[in-house]
């Protein structure tokens, strides 16, 4: 398992978080468009750190890597003030426009790697950070890059672009979800299985509007695909993750964590996250060819 994960992580690392990083809407500040272009370099110390026994030595390098998820989470409170003192062109109150489920996806989508940095310090350090043991520390590093990063990213995505009652549920109930995840993580299985059972809930309403709204509305075949496998594979994955939530909570029989890092873990990693954001990327630079143009999210 070990090794299948560590690859996946790296996938997060180089990848989705790069890539999902592109698709949000600029003008960015300066710090933070060098922060996304040197985000490949900064992540090649972490990677590292994954190979590596657990020592102070992997604990420094992933050091590096959570350095820059934090500086990433820093931008979310700056982007929130931004929003709260733009002008509102639609006179709606700031704050409740600043609010809007979708930059609510997406100030989650910002904030989450920084959990994942910080639980691969603490597990490349071998210490267990708040009581957990390291295995789940090391389940929580892609965890948070794709179950946090990339799934509020594209809720964000898919609200904004598809807009209504079901898309705007899905921006809301996928960070909540992976906040009452990582609050059950602190309770007992019964809480993480509400989370699971809400960020299920979001997810499926990804996949639904993916399906029904944003892939018949693709320009190409190729987009058209890869939404269609990301919509398809997040109802499998999902419906894996809550028939582990219900098992631990319960002792009902249930996939073991190996079993999931090799279904519910890789078919969210390439399935749906991979295939969302290369669909998404695909869509920005149809819309907007021009690179300093921006995107909706």
């Amino acid at each position: 398992m070990s090794v299948l994960v560590d690859l996946i992580v790296m996938l997060g690392m180089f990848v989705v978080v790069p890539v999902g990083l592109r698709l949000i809407d600029g003008p960015l500040p300066p710090d933070v468009r060098l922060l996304r272009r040197a985000w490949p370099l900064l992540a090649v110390p972490g990677a590292v750190a994954l190979w590596l026994p657990r020592s102070p030595t992997a604990a420094a390098l992933a050091t590096v890597y959570a350095l820059a998820t934090l500086a990433l989470a820093l931008y979310a409170p700056a982007r929130l003030a931004a929003r709260v003192r733009q002008p509102s062109a639609g006179g709606a109150p700031l704050p409740l426009r600043a609010l809007d489920p979708s930059e609510i996806a997406v100030l989650t989508a910002l904030v989450t790697p920084s959990v994942a940095g910080l639980a691969l310090v603490a597990e490349r350090a071998g210490h267990e950070l708040f009581g957990f043991d390291l295995d789940i520390l090391a389940l929580t590093v892609p965890h948070f890059h794709f179950a946090g990063f990339a799934a509020a990213l594209v809720a964000g995505l898919v609200c904004r672009t598809s807009e209504g009652p079901a898309t705007r549920f899905a921006a809301l109930s996928v960070p909540l979800g992976t906040l009452l995840v990582l609050l059950g993580y602190f309770v007992d299985d019964w809480a993480e299985l509400a989370g699971a059972v809400v960020l299920t809930a979001g997810m499926w309403a990804v996949a639904l509007a993916t399906w029904r709204d944003i892939r018949t509305g693709a320009a190409d075949p190729v987009t058209r695909g890869l939404l269609a496998v990301s919509a398809v594979v997040l109802v499998a994955t999902m419906l894996l993750a809550l028939s582990w939530a219900l098992g631990e909570a319960t002792g009902l029989p249930h996939p073991s964590l190996t079993w999931m890092a090799a279904t519910h873990g890789l078919g969210n990693a390439l399935g749906f996250a991979l295939c969302s954001l290369l669909a998404w990327r695909r869509v920005q630079a149809i819309a907007t060819p021009k690179e300093t143009a921006s995107w909706p999210v």
